[in-house]
């Protein structure tokens, strides 16, 4: 993991995960057009962001938000 503060497209990867979307179809839209990235890489990026410690720092609600629907998802497997 990388120390100092999240860079941009991380903190942005976050800030569009604070958001809520109208339906289906929005945020892949929104992932595309906003970031500039493949709905796949935007949620590799996602995970990769829960699990790092300087990610929890600076957005903990969402963060432990997202951990706690990744784990449930986890659980129903």
């Amino acid at each position: 993991m990388e120390h100092g503060p999240l860079n941009r497209r991380e903190q942005d990867v976050l800030a569009l995960e604070r958001r809520g979307f109208p339906g289906p179809g929005a945020k892949e839209r929104a992932i595309r057009e906003e970031l500039g990235l493949a709905p796949v890489r935007y949620y590799q990026l996602l995970n990769a962001l829960l699990d790092d410690p300087r990610a929890l720092a600076h957005d903990p609600v969402t963060v432990n938000r997202l951990r706690r629907v990744r784990e449930a998802r986890r659980a129903e497997r």
